[in-house]
């Protein structure tokens, strides 16, 4: 008991700590150096494939209808169609028109190329009709021929036998060519042009009862009130009278004769079946008094005074287009032949 008391305080030589420590290092096992490894890489990203148009579509719709209520999303869609709409109807009418107007401006260049050149063969009146010894006219003319045609507008008359005459008023876009369909077709060049197309812009066309080569008393033309102001829309310049002041006159040539028209009165009236003024009807007075009658009324009605009148035996013309101030409303433009 002492002996084991006494080797425990008695410390440990060198020989005996060498050996102690490689007793220990010998149960501790060192760690093996191993290299760093690498960094794992990792196969390039592919780019994400393209949603779908419809997809796309989809996810807009949701959210849409997340801002939006079904009535506000029924109200967005009708208007939305509503200006589409309206953009196409837009740019189709302005299409036409330019069509319409470059068409008709190529009859006027025809119409002007040859009255430039031969302005002296022009003749200003018919030729007169042989006739028997007692007066009676041989083989009388019942209808308009081509010999008897003015020269710039026989071309014309080839193209449409309806022609009657041209027009124009200076300074408007008022310088078209004038026909008259049959009383079987009298509506016809409401919607149809020069050309016999179909055409919402029409011609300007007179009245089928009206004698344009006699003429009648009173011949009544139509043409269209164009947005672009083509067709009889110019005639809405003479509401002003300093308008009337610088334009008081313009040309109305029938194929055979060129003449000259001076305006008298501009008023405004309604189609309406037992409204307003039924200027359309008075063709021929039956006498003095009736055709006093109808200047009187056209004075009375008129815009502003011009000072023009006209006496029994005048030939006069009646301008008409819509007019919208009023319920089927019409402008008319009443003026009288001067030469």
């Amino acid at each position: 008991m002492e002996n084991q008391q006494n080797n425990k305080n008695t410390p440990m030589t060198n020989e005996e700590l060498d050996q102690f420590l490689q007793d220990i290092s010998s149960q501790v096992a060192e760690p093996e150096h191993t290299p760093p490894e690498e960094p794992v890489r990792k196969p390039p990203r592919k780019p994400a494939a393209r949603k779908s148009l419809g997809k796309r579509f989809k996810k807009f719709c949701k959210r849409v209808n997340s801002r939006y209520s079904k009535v506000q999303l029924i109200l967005l869609g009708f208007f939305a169609v509503v200006f589409v709409v309206s953009a196409i109807v837009g740019l189709s009418y302005l299409l036409r028109s330019c069509e319409q107007q470059r068409d008709y401006q190529n009859l006027a260049d025809i119409v002007a190329s040859i009255q430039a050149a031969q302005p002296s063969q022009t003749p200003t009146t018919k030729p007169p009709v042989p006739t028997y010894p007692d007066g009676l006219p041989i083989n009388p003319p019942t209808e308009p021929t081509v010999q008897q045609i003015l020269p710039e507008y026989k071309d014309l008359f080839d193209m449409n036998n309806d022609l009657v005459g041209w027009i124009k008023v200076p300074d408007t876009k008022i310088n078209y060519p004038v026909v008259q369909s049959p009383p079987e077709e009298k509506n016809f060049y409401i919607d149809h042009d020069f050309y016999r197309r179909a055409r919402g812009c029409g011609a300007i066309y007179v009245r089928e009862s009206c004698d344009v080569f006699g003429p009648s008393d009173n011949v009544t033309m139509y043409g269209h009130h164009m947005k672009d102001m083509s067709m009889f829309a110019g005639l809405d310049y003479y509401v002003e009278k300093s308008f009337w002041e610088s334009h008081q006159t313009f040309t109305f040539d029938t194929i055979f004769e060129h003449h000259t028209y001076q305006v008298m009165a501009i008023f405004r009236t309604s189609a309406n079946l037992g409204e307003g003024f039924s200027f359309h009807q008075f063709e021929n007075a039956a006498s003095e008094k009736e055709f006093n009658a109808f200047v009187n009324t056209v004075k009375g009605l008129a815009l502003y005074d011009t000072g023009v009148t006209a006496e029994y035996g005048d030939k006069l013309v009646c301008l008409s287009t819509c007019e919208y101030s009023m319920s089927n409303g019409r402008l008319v433009v009443v003026a009288k032949r001067i030469s």
